[in-house]
């Protein structure tokens, strides 16, 4: 017996006693139980136990033309014929998963965190926003037009500065260089903030940007809404972008080292 074509048809999905009792079988053409075992090496009780295996794979039928029930082996064309239906099967399987692929996607949590991504609109939801800003556990890291977040929600700020201090969340900012935020670092101290000014010919900007924790929080405060990102990977970089910034603006904002 090729010991090759043994480990084939274990590949093809035959244990090492139904690869060895078919081979067996292919040479006698058929055979009773009692010497089909003989010729295979494998005990009788197993050798039932095999041939019924083998039946259920389509590999051996059984005859009944004599008094002793005689098994007869499959022509070797059917192993073939067996891998193509199988091949044809999974085939079709593989197709099947590439149509719900998209759904399993949507649903999978996988092993990490997943993202999470908010949405506000309007006056309140900007409020919506900076009120989640309050429950940071570290200092905020911040890109801030003093100037437009006392336009968009008048009369916010002054209770809002004092409750993030009282929290004992700092905060550390960069605002274009106008009268107001010229203002406001005055309070700096007391409002529990670190501020830098950059030039307002070349950074000025009216969207807010806060990132805290694993969360980055972005304001359009002239079109009013914002949007809330929560991932840590995301947050990560955005905090070390803002710490490279940081080192730019106190060069640009000497006045106020």
């Amino acid at each position: 017996m090729d010991s090759n074509t043994l480990v084939r048809l274990k590949e093809f999905g035959l244990s090492e006693k139904e690869a060895t009792v078919y081979l067996s079988l292919l040479e006698l053409g058929s055979a009773p139980a009692t010497e089909l075992s003989e010729k295979s090496g494998v005990n009788r009780s197993s050798t039932y136990v095999v041939l019924d295996a083998l039946q259920k794979h389509g590999l051996v039928s059984v005859s009944y033309d004599t008094s002793i029930k005689t098994y007869v082996a499959a022509p070797p064309e059917r192993l073939l014929q067996l891998a193509e239906e199988s091949a044809k099967k999974y085939t079709e399987i593989v197709g099947s998963l590439r149509n719900i692929l998209p759904e399993l996607k949507s649903v999978y949590r996988g092993t990490g965190p997943k993202p999470k991504v908010q949405f506000f609109e309007g006056k309140e939801g900007l409020i919506s926003a900076y009120e989640d800003t309050l429950t940071s556990s570290e200092k905020i890291r911040a890109y801030a037009s003093i100037e437009n977040m006392h336009k968009a929600i008048p009369g916010y700020f002054p209770d809002y500065y004092q409750r993030r201090a009282a929290n004992g969340i700092t905060i550390q900012s960069i605002h274009p260089d106008t009268e107001e935020s010229r203002e406001r670092v005055k309070h700096n101290e007391e409002e529990a903030r670190e501020a830098l000014l950059v030039p307002k010919d070349t950074y000025n900007f009216s969207p807010e940007v806060n990132i805290y924790d694993n969360k980055i929080v972005f304001m359009s405060l002239v079109e009013k809404f914002a949007l809330i990102i929560e991932s840590v990977e995301l947050a990560d970089v955005m905090k070390k972008i803002f710490d490279l910034s940081w080192e730019e603006a106190k060069r640009l904002d000497k006045k106020y080292l």
